[in-house]
C-alpha cells in the first residue's frame, strides 16, 4: 500500500502555535483545543507507523542518534556548571551593584515604541512563541517523515540537531565563562540565588580590589601581578560531596540548598548574569535552520519570522543583550552549515537503484541495440521490485513499534533537558 506524502506539515506547525497561543486569549478555549490538536496529531502519526518504509535506515541512525543525545546531555551539564558558577564568583552584592552594559538595541525598541502604531507595538509584545515551541517544532519535523514530508531518516536529522547543538551550548558556556558580563535584569540574582554576599576568594584577589580604582587599574597592569590585600570575609560553606567536592569552589553553595550538588544544579537554570550567546536564539535558529533544509517552502519563513520575533522579545524583555541575540543568530547558521555531513548525501533507495542498474548495465546496452524495448521493459521493472524488496526487508511490527516508543522518550527527555536549561 504506497501512501501519499502529505504536504500540510507548514499547517500542522503554524496550527500548534497558533492554539498554544490561544492560552493567552482565552484558556477556556485553549484548555479544549490543544488536547484535540495533539490527539489528532498523534493519531495520524499511529496510523502510518506501520507502513513506513525506512525503518532500516532509522536503525542505522540509531547509534549517531544516541550519542549525540549523550553528548548533548553532557554539554548542558558543563553549561549548568558554568552558569551557576559565572553567577557565585562574584557574590549578589556585584550583581545588584553593578550597572547593565548600553544596549542600543533596546534603545531602539523603546523608540519604535513611540513612532509605532499601538496595534503593532502589541503584537512585538505579545508572547507568541517561546522556547519550547521551536523544540516542539522541531520534533513535529523529525516526525514528519512517516508521512514522507521530509528525508528519512528522522533519526539522522535528530542526530545532526542534537549533535549541533550540543557544540553550539560547549562554545555558548566557554564563552560566557571566560569574562563575566553585568545581567540585565539587575535584581535576578537575588531572587533567583542563594550563594554568598561576598566575591570568591579569586575574586578578591584579582578583580575586586582594583574594579573601582583607575589607578589601580593602570597600576595592576604595569606591574601585571596582583598586589592588593583581599577583604575579611566569612568562609565558605563546605558540604561533603565526596568525589565531587572539586565543585566547590566553583559552585559555592549555601547551607540552606541541601547537601546534593545535583539538586544544586538543577536550581541553576538560565542563570542571571549575562550569558553570551543567547541559548534561546541558538535553539531557535537551529530549528528554523532544519525546516529550511529538510522542508523548505511558506513555513519556513514564518518560522525565521518568529525567530525574529522572538529575538527583539528576549530584548526588550531585557533577557539578554542585543550583542547576545546577533551573535546567536549567525553562529547558529555556521554551526548548522559545518555540521551537515551527518545529512545523509542521498536517499538509500536512489543507492540501490544505482547499484542494480550497473549490475545489469551490459544487459541493458544489448538489449537497447536490438532494439528489444520487451526486455528493456522487464530489466528496468526487476531494478525497481529490487529495490522495493530491500526497502520491505526490515525488522517486525513489533519491533517497529517498540522502536517508535523509544524514539519518541528519547526526544521527551531532549525536551525536558533543553527546558530545565532555559535561559529565559
Amino acid at each position: 500500500m504506497r501512501w501519499p506524502a502529505v504536504p500540510g506539515l507548514g499547517v500542522a506547525a503554524m496550527s500548534y502555535v497558533a492554539i498554544d497561543y490561544v492560552r493567552h486569549i482565552s484558556p477556556a478555549w485553549h484548555e479544549r483545543l490543544q488536547p484535540a490538536l495533539w490527539s489528532l496529531l498523534a493519531l495520524i502519526a499511529v496510523i502510518r507507523v506501520p507502513f513506513y518504509k525506512h525503518w532500516t535506515s532509522e536503525f542505522r541512525a540509531a547509534i549517531p542518534f544516541v550519542a549525540s543525545m549523550v553528548f548533548m546531555l553532557s554539554a548542558l551539564l558543563f553549561e549548568a556548571i558554568s552558569v551557576r558558577s559565572v553567577t557565585a564568583v562574584l557574590g549578589l552584592d556585584w550583581h545588584r551593584d553593578t550597572p547593565p552594559l548600553p544596549d542600543s538595541g533596546q534603545w531602539l525598541l523603546l523608540a519604535l515604541n513611540e513612532k509605532l502604531p499601538p496595534f503593532l507595538v502589541e503584537i512585538l509584545r505579545a508572547r507568541i512563541i517561546g522556547l519550547h515551541h521551536f523544540l516542539m517544532l522541531f520534533m513535529i519535523l523529525a516526525f514528519s517523515v512517516l508521512f514522507d514530508s521530509v528525508q528519512a531518516p528522522g533519526l539522522g536529522l535528530g542526530a545532526r540537531y542534537m549533535f549541533t547543538m550540543a557544540i553550539g551550548r560547549l562554545l555558548r558556556a566557554i564563552t560566557f565563562v571566560s569574562t563575566i558580563l553585568p545581567s540585565a535584569r539587575p535584581w535576578c540574582a537575588a531572587s533567583r540565588f542563594r550563594v554568598p554576599a561576598y566575591p570568591h576568594h579569586w575574586a578578591q584577589k584579582y578583580y575586586i580590589p582594583y574594579a573601582s580604582d583607575i589607578n589601580s587599574i593602570r597600576q595592576i597592569i604595569q606591574q601585571d601581578i596582583a598586589y592588593a590585600g583581599i577583604g575579611e570575609y566569612p568562609a565558605d560553606y563546605k558540604p561533603d560531596w565526596g568525589s565531587m567536592s572539586f565543585l566547590i569552589d566553583f559552585l559555592r553553595p549555601a547551607a540552606s540548598e541541601g547537601s546534593s550538588w545535583y539538586n544544586l544544579l538543577k536550581k541553576a537554570g538560565g542563570g542571571c548574569n549575562d550569558l553570551l550567546y543567547s541559548g534561546h536564539m541558538l535553539v531557535a535558529v537551529l530549528t528554523a535552520m532544519a525546516w529550511t533544509e529538510a522542508y523548505g517552502g511558506f513555513s519556513s519563513a514564518l518560522i525565521w519570522l518568529l525567530v525574529l520575533h522572538s529575538a527583539q522579545r528576549e530584548i526588550r524583555e531585557r533577557h539578554h543583550y542585543t550583542v547576545d541575540c546577533i551573535v546567536a543568530i549567525y553562529v547558529g547558521i555556521l554551526l548548522w552549515k559545518m555540521t551537515g555531513f551527518l545529512w545523509p548525501a542521498k536517499d538509500a533507495s536512489r543507492g540501490r537503484r544505482l547499484t542494480k542498474l550497473e549490475k545489469i548495465q551490459s544487459r541493458l546496452i544489448q538489449a537497447a541495440k536490438d532494439s528489444d524495448m520487451e526486455e528493456v521493459r522487464e530489466l528496468l521493472k526487476e531494478v525497481e521490485l529490487g529495490s522495493q524488496e530491500s526497502q520491505n526487508k526490515g525488522p517486525s511490527r513489533a519491533t517497529v513499534m517498540f522502536a517508535s516508543v523509544v524514539i519518541f522518550s528519547a526526544l521527551t527527555i531532549v525536551f525536558l533537558a533543553f527546558t530545565w536549561t532555559s535561559d529565559g
